[in-house]
């Protein structure tokens, strides 16, 4: 029997406000435990929570870019469980109106086409604390600076049908997210993270088989392998006779398997209700026209429209519109004057370069794009050659500064002198005359060496191609 694998993901999102969903706490991640917490997020009786209008902007952003019809009057539920890091006992959330509902994801596929997802619903909630487990005690602590933390789940269709699918769905609503400046989507600070329900059923079917639902995935390696090894499992288990579970599991990398925790909670199992302590959200046309009007270019239009004005390739497109800094320091860069491709070259080559050397987004570089504009100028107009433009780059890149001072006070302008250049080539001709009877007989490696060891006598000042014809020029002398 041939099996399909049916998918649905919850995605949880942190989203990038400064301040907790419903009180003053800071929500900056790394803090000292307990240190980020209040009576409310807290849960300490008779505090009363109060709703952080940015959260609200924030969700209904990315609700509009998911195309997703926006509830004019929702309101907030209590989902009632126990558990060591919800110290009220309740989740706030959004059951019965929730703020967005019936959207859709396209995009493309690794291997060419597209998809369509749709999305269910997108919600607001608050996040829960943290447990943190110490193996060499047995001790379990709380950490309870995560409580309040503001979340948007989005719940999509069961829509999907491969791991690739899904990862590709996730991309594309990092890269959205991440545009809008709603979430970092920092998957390994836990900034999003999925739930994947996941089922099978015989090929042709239209009915849903049992689903189990495998929590907080939050890499894409594990969610690729998670989906792969689950599907299996249920595959093996129908056909050895067996029934699947509606259960929460949970993924283990290190056994790569998913492992049970529980039985699968229904929603009447969490006993929502209104929550009597936050008032009805409406929203006028007005305030909803001002979140359309403050929305960004996103990064499929902005790649669209670097193929069209700047000739830019489909790959040169897609990598610099991958972060929402770099794309913007392309555009300033562009618009002081550089030629586009070469803003784009020196973007996807020495600065990319420089990111991965220091481990940084493009958004934590010093690079300004005036700096970078210089930078280039200098080169086209001969100040510097290209090689020692990148070690002033490489120079500047952490710290910021100014090129032509940095420039000038490290002696790094370039040697134009055709005299200079010809008495270094006098000294290695002198130094070298075996590699000159090498290039005599034919040995065409021997000219790099040359020109070569004239530009290290030159400490890499000068133009190449200036060193090259200078080179040519005595070897014909000879």
């Amino acid at each position: 029997m041939i099996w399909e694998t049916v998918i649905g993901l919850e995605t949880h999102v942190e989203l990038s406000t400064r301040t907790k969903i419903f009180c003053a706490c800071s929500t900056r991640f790394g803090g000292a435990p307990n240190t980020q917490c209040c009576p409310v997020c807290a849960g300490l009786p008779g505090a009363l929570p109060v709703l952080n209008e940015g959260v609200l902007t924030y969700a209904v952003k990315a609700a509009l870019v998911l195309g997703c019809a926006i509830t004019r009057r929702s309101r907030f539920d209590r989902k009632n469980y126990f558990y060591p890091d919800l110290p009220r006992a309740y989740q706030i959330s959004q059951l019965y109106c929730p703020i967005a509902r019936d959207g859709e994801v396209t995009f493309s596929l690794p291997a060419g086409g597209h998809r369509t997802i749709r999305i269910h619903e997108l919600h607001m909630e608050d996040d829960a604390g943290k447990l943190i487990h110490n193996p060499e005690t047995g001790r379990t602590s709380i950490d309870y600076n995560r409580c309040g933390v503001p979340l948007i789940e989005i719940v999509t269709e069961p829509d999907f049908r491969t791991g690739e699918e899904v990862t590709a769905y996730l991309e594309t609503l990092k890269e959205r997210l991440q545009y809008l400046g709603v979430s970092d989507c920092r998957m390994q600070e836990g900034s999003l993270r999925c739930d994947v329900n996941l089922s099978v059923r015989p090929q042709g079917s239209t009915a849903l088989g049992t689903r189990t639902e495998m929590k907080n995935l939050s890499s894409f390696r594990a969610i690729l392998r998670a989906i792969a090894f689950e599907s299996q499992r249920q595959i093996a288990l129908i056909e050895g006779g067996g029934q699947v579970v509606q259960e929460t599991r949970r993924w283990d990398e290190d056994q790569n398997a998913s492992l049970p925790m529980r039985t699968k909670e229904n929603a009447q199992d969490y006993r929502y209700f209104p929550d009597p302590d936050l008032p009805p959200i409406v929203l006028s046309d007005g305030w909803l026209a001002r979140l359309w009007a403050e929305m960004p270019e996103l990064a499929e239009a902005k790649r669209d429209r670097y193929r069209a004005q700047f000739g830019l390739s489909e790959a040169d497109c897609k990598t610099l519109t991958s972060q929402r800094a770099l794309a913007e320091l392309f555009e300033q860069t562009a618009a002081l004057g550089t030629p586009p491709k070469q803003a784009a070259n020196w973007l996807l080559g020495p600065v990319l370069a420089q990111c991965s050397a220091h481990g940084l987004e493009a958004k934590d570089m010093r690079i300004t794009p005036q700096m970078l504009a210089r930078l280039i100028a200098l080169v086209q107009t001969g100040g510097l050659n290209r090689s020692t433009a990148i070690e002033v780059l490489a120079a500047l890149f952490t710290t910021g500064g100014d090129v032509d001072a940095y420039v000038s006070e490290h002696g790094l302008n370039q040697v134009c002198d055709a005299d200079l250049v010809g008495e270094a080539v006098e000294r290695v001709f002198a130094a070298n005359p075996k590699s000159i009877t090498d290039y005599w007989a034919g040995k065409e490696k021997a000219l790099g060496f040359l020109v070569g060891q004239t530009m290290r006598a030159l400490h890499d000042r000068a133009s190449p191609q200036a060193v090259q014809a200078a080179v040519r020029k005595k070897l014909r002398q000879n």
